[in-house]
């Protein structure tokens, strides 16, 4: 009887970091209606891939970047340096006038 009491304590413990570990990690995709001009689709696997090594999900999250999908993102908030403005500023990374890069219709 102890022995089945420690298996399913230990069952629970390793399933419950396995759980964790695999909830919702780096390369998650979002997707944001866009307005007229398309949705955008947010890779983080993508954007992960393109940022220098030293970047960690951190310099994102939580700013600029709530970690909420219905999160208001406007194209003047990112002209003035939000949101993905904040990298996408046409030096860290392509300027937010190649709308078609993001904005799928």
């Amino acid at each position: 009887m102890k022995k089945v009491l420690i298996f399913a304590v230990v069952a629970v413990f390793v399933l419950g970091l396995a759980g964790v570990s695999l909830a919702s990690g780096p390369g998650k995709k979002v997707e944001y209606a866009g307005g007229g001009s398309g949705k955008v689709v947010f890779d983080g696997k993508i954007h992960a891939g393109k940022a220098p090594a030293t970047v960690k999900c951190a310099a994102c999250h939580p700013a600029p970047f709530k970690m909420k999908k219905e999160m208001k993102i406007t194209m003047a908030d990112m002209k003035a340096g939000k949101n993905c403005g904040v990298c996408h500023d046409g030096k860290k990374a392509f300027g937010t006038a190649e709308c078609a890069k993001c904005h799928k219709k």
